[in-house]
This record gives structure tokens, sequence and C-alpha cells, in this order.
């Protein structure tokens, strides 16, 4: 996301010494991606970011694969997925491959006694349900129902949860997550014609700086491992930082719909987009308006992407008995489109209420054991009249 922010105290220039008001430096530190190429901030610590105290060992939380090479259409039931305390552990992966993780989590406590870091992906954090503050490094955000939260590879966070019930769609993406390239110009500013522009961003505020020694435990996601860490000061020590790698939200409610004469298809509803994936926004909007106009979408063949749909809120006018929280998987080889009665039953209506998450990956996604047990095994013969 090419947008520079920048909070709290930050030396005239970079790269010089950073004196702290009672003596002493502040540390600086790089916090970039794809090397020296990418997205990069800088941060300025009270203490050296590097001390780590002890490594009290690891697990493996590499997703469990059921059908590793799928081609059935698959319809699992999102909200199924049992609630439970800790964030982490209520992470459940539903579909990957080489480029993304997909899955939902239902944590009812908020993360206080322990840090987390993704050091192999940058998170998209859709929340369907609850409300909180998203506290990082680099300040806070707060997020409500049907916020995006964008959070890069190596950022050390937390989650403030308001309550107990909260649910969220994630994907974990091992290549950086941009906005649309065709919504921006060569400087990188979104577009008069871009769905959304940079005011409609909820960037961090509030930055934290504690000053702290002690013992700080920190989880650390890499490789499929996650390995425990004590630092021995508190990572939330950043008295000032400025650049353009950060996290941010965006509110699905803040996605202007394009809307033509006849059916638009679905590039026009696209929200972010890696090398390997892109995220649509499926949101309330006016239908076609063509005289002769099929709001219903036509049948489209998957050849070259897997489609993963989450249905948020409303009535998505191209399904039949589809409930909030329901995902629905249309793999890449063979075709789909509305259900029998839904092409028909569009003709005349001039809107929609929908509201649903797209993430279309351009190589198949293969699908784990925690899919399959909230999987309704029927799915795929829908479309039979």
């Amino acid at each position: 996301m090419p947008i520079y922010h920048r909070l709290g105290s930050i030396p005239q220039t970079r790269h010089t010494q950073f004196e702290k008001p009672d003596g002493g430096l502040y540390y600086e530190q790089l916090f970039g991606t794809v090397g020296f190429d990418g997205m990069s901030s800088l941060l300025y610590h009270v203490r050296r970011p590097t001390m780590v105290k002890e490594i009290v060992g690891s697990r493996d939380v590499t997703p469990q694969i059921a059908v590793e090479k799928n081609l059935t259409s698959r319809l699992f039931k999102g909200l199924d997925v049992a609630a439970v305390d800790d964030y982490l552990e209520s992470r459940q992966p539903l579909l990957v491959n080489g480029d993304i993780h997909i899955g939902v989590a239902a944590p009812r406590q908020s993360v206080t006694d322990y840090f987390y870091k993704n050091a192999d992906a940058d998170e998209l954090l859709f929340v369907h349900r609850g409300s909180g503050a998203l506290r990082t490094m680099l300040g806070s955000i707060r997020f409500v129902e049907g916020d995006y939260l964008i959070v890069p590879r190596g950022m050390i966070y937390q989650i403030a949860f308001d309550g107990n019930d909260n649910r969220i769609l994630y994907a974990e993406s091992f290549h950086p997550i941009y906005t649309p390239k065709r919504y921006r110009n060569w400087f990188g500013q979104l577009l008069e014609h871009a769905p959304f522009c940079e005011r409609d961003y909820k960037l961090p505020q509030d930055l934290e700086t504690h000053d702290e020694v002690g013992e700080f435990r920190m989880f650390i996601k890499k490789e499929g491992l996650l390995h425990e860490f004590v630092y021995a000061s508190h990572p939330f020590d950043v008295v000032g930082w400025d650049g353009y790698n950060f996290p941010y939200g965006f509110s699905i409610h803040n996605f202007e719909p394009i809307t033509g004469r006849v059916h638009q298809p679905p590039p026009v509803h696209q929200t972010f987009e890696t090398s390997a994936f892109v995220v649509c926004s499926f949101c309330p909007r006016l239908y076609d308006y063509h005289p002769k106009a099929i709001p219903a979408p036509y049948n489209h063949s998957n050849i070259d992407s897997d489609e993963m749909i989450y249905y948020v809120d409303g009535d998505f006018m191209s399904r039949n008995n589809i409930e909030k929280g329901h995902i629905t998987l249309h793999p890449g080889g063979i075709p789909h489109g509305p259900h029998p009665g839904a092409y028909e039953r569009s003709i005349g209506k001039t809107s929609t209420e929908e509201l649903a998450v797209m993430i279309d990956t351009f190589r198949p996604l293969k699908v784990t054991k925690n899919a399959l047990q909230i999987d309704d095994g029927a799915y795929y013969k829908s479309w039979i009249e």
C-alpha cells in the first residue's frame, strides 16, 4: 500500500544519532519486505529489538491436508467452527496452497499474555463479528464488523476484543498484499475511478511506548512451526517511526461498487491483489440497467483459478440456500454459475444487499481435514434441476 505515514518522534535525518532526553541513543530498525526493494519503515526503539532471553520450543501447526487434488465444488459451514478462548488456537486453516492459507477463527479472549508475529506471511483479517483494537508495535487500529485488517509479515501484534463473540476470516499470504495496480497511477496514488481511496484507510494511531524489561512471551510463526520466544524487553517500545510498511484497516462498507448496463465481471469487485491471488468485495449495489439485462452472473469456466467465497450478510442473488458464514469453493477446471432459478428470478430486480468476500487463487487449493469436518457433502449436486 504506497502511502506515507508517521507517528511519534523521529530524527531529522535517517541513519543518524537519535539521542534520548536523559542520555543514550534510541535504536533504529529498518522494517522492510522483499529484501531492500519492497515497502519499508524506519522504527526507533527504546531498547535493542534483538534481545532474545530464551527459546522455549516450537510446535508444528502445518495444515493437515485431506484432499490434495480437489475437483469438487464444496460448501463449508464456517460458523460451525467451535469458538476457542485463545486467538492462535482458534485459527482453523481450511483451504491452502503454497501461496496462501485461508481459514476461519472464533476467538473468545483477547491476546494479553503474549505477542504474535507471522514471519512468513502478510495477514488479511476480515472481521465478520466482533470489534476491538489491533495493537501493534506501530500503533493501534480500532476495528468493527466488516473491517479488513492488513498486517505485514514480521509485524508484532496483539488483539484486544470488546466481547467474546468474534468471527474472523483470515488469509495468510506468502506474497505481499497490495491494492490493485490498475487503480493506481505511476506514483502509487489511487485513481479517480478506483472504488475506494486513501481517505478510507484506518491508519495506526495511539503509539504505545513501553520502557520495560523482564520476560515477554512471543510466538513467531515460521515455515509451519510456531516458535515460543522470551524477549528481555517489551516489544512495544517504539518512540517513533515513518515509512510505507505498516498495518492498516479498510471497511468493506466503504467499497463503492462499479456497475454497468450489463453484468460486470468479478474484477470490478477487486479490493486487494498479490502475484498469486486476488481478493474481491461483493457489496450492496444497483443492478445492471440495460433493458434486457440479466443481473445474475453468466456461467463461467474456472480454468485458471480456484474461487472461494465467504458469505457475510444479505441474500446472495446467484445462490440458493446460502447462509451467513457459509464458504463455497469452486475449483478450477469446471464451469459454475447461478443456481437453478437464480438466473431467471434476477430479471427485473434493481438492486442487491449481498455482502461477501471472494478470494480467487491462481494455483489450486488443497482441502484440509478441518474443512472436511464442516463440508456439507452435497453442494456439488446443487445445480441439478
